[in-house]
């Protein structure tokens, strides 16, 4: 654009940053850059291409600005970020505690550092920093005023424990199991905050005296406990790690469900979720393109989005994916259900800001056995993946006709 000051220009890239552009942000950036490196300049476009998945560039750029102002916490946080989407655990580590050195009570980054812990599997370390992640998010983990204390790993035998409502409906799948182990230590009374969709589904979990199905928003007569604590509180006080993570099947499809059920897909054996929720975490990475499932649907697979199959509720989805040989899924709920299930699982996992819990350059989760886990060689390009499970499928004997009846 003829006659654009180096201003004028970085106000255009900057728009189109915001628009979520990020490819034609950095072709404006990267000359501004030649001419005049900022470090405003430099924070912008290291964040458009963390965006774009070029990970090394994006520390480049993102730590020349956070070398400028070393006290600066959004800058190191936003280095530390970059340095685990970069898989270097160990110079994320530093820079968020770095931060953590001037601001010790920077909860971002004590929430950052728990994230890069946790993915490396240092659980004992991780849980514990979880905790501000209530006072940073209150739109998805609803504060809780009761008069009765917080569990914080209390002996519980004899007690009673009220596990409060928090984050999606995969959250509390993938932490519901940690109920039972509550009632395998003594706790005489173990009740369960859920989500309305998932009441039925978590009749069927061991472990659980009470459920107290609560919608978003909305509010509840709960009876007096002796504590509470909220599904991702519960690993810490637990003494949860990598060895001893109960990780057998907890979850089944409620029997009325199964006979409503039956034959659902006349006879398909491979059901896929592609769908990422758009108000859900890192959505528009984790979703499958439509024409991608379709290649899977074309083979015979099922969509098993309730948008297509009907299903009312997580406890008739559970029912139709018990009639199933195999899940494909996205990172969403129907990947925890389904390793919940004990249901063999392929999980597709994003290049950007894949999440914690499915650790590090590993193909298997030590919380569902049965998963097998597809990571996204390119950013925000699935065509690899999916050929890769395509050509897994023929392997398995699952390819072409064998997807569905014959």
């Amino acid at each position: 654009m003829p006659d654009e000051t180096d201003e004028e220009q970085y106000q255009r890239g900057l728009a189109l940053q915001h628009a979520g552009r990020y490819a034609e942000a950095i072709a404006i950036y990267l000359p501004l850059a030649g001419r005049l490196l900022t470090v405003k300049l430099a924070t912008n476009l290291g964040v458009c291409l963390g965006e774009t998945g070029d990970f090394g560039q994006a520390v480049r750029y993102l730590k020349l600005a956070a070398d400028h102002r070393p006290q600066d916490a959004d800058l190191g946080r936003m280095l530390g970020r970059a340095y685990g989407e970069a898989g270097e655990v160990a110079l994320a580590e530093q820079a968020y505690r770095r931060v953590l050195a001037a601001h010790p009570d920077d909860k971002p980054a004590l929430l950052g550092l728990g994230g890069i812990l946790l993915s490396a599997g240092r659980y004992a370390e991780g849980w514990p920093l979880l905790a501000p992640r209530a006072e940073l998010h209150p739109d998805v983990i609803p504060p809780v005023n009761l008069p009765y204390p917080e569990w914080r790993g209390e002996p519980i035998a004899g007690k009673s424990i009220l596990i409060w409502v928090e984050q999606g409906f995969g959250d509390k799948i993938q932490f519901a199991r940690f109920a039972n182990t509550l009632k395998a230590r003594g706790a005489n009374r173990v009740s369960l905050g859920c989500s309305p969709a998932l009441t039925d589904l978590f009749a069927t979990l061991a472990g659980v005296d009470n459920l107290v199905p609560i919608g978003v928003g909305a509010s509840a007569e709960v009876q007096r406990h002796d504590y509470w604590s909220r599904y991702l509180s519960l690993p810490g006080p637990l003494g949860i790690t990598l060895e001893n993570l109960p990780a057998e099947p907890y979850l089944t499809a409620p029997a009325d469900r199964r006979a409503r059920w039956a034959g659902f897909g006349q006879g398909a054996r491979v059901g896929v979720a592609w769908r990422a929720s758009p108000t859900g975490f890192n959505g528009a990475n984790k979703g499958l393109p439509d024409a991608l499932a379709q290649r899977l649907l074309d083979l015979g697979a099922v969509s098993l989005d309730p948008a297509d199959t009907g299903a009312a509720d997580f406890a008739d989805t559970a029912a139709i994916i018990e009639g199933l040989d195999l899940v494909i899924s996205i990172d969403t709920s129907v990947a925890h259900l389904a390793g919940a299930m004990g249901k063999p699982c392929w999980t597709l996992l994003p290049a950007i800001r894949c999440d914690w819990r499915w650790l590090r350059d590993r193909a298997d989760s030590p919380w569902y056995p049965t998963m097998r886990l597809y990571r996204q060689t390119t950013p925000r390009d699935w065509t690899a993946t999916v050929e890769q499970v395509i050509a897994d499928l023929g392997s398995a004997g699952l390819a072409g006709r064998g997807l569905g009846s014959a």
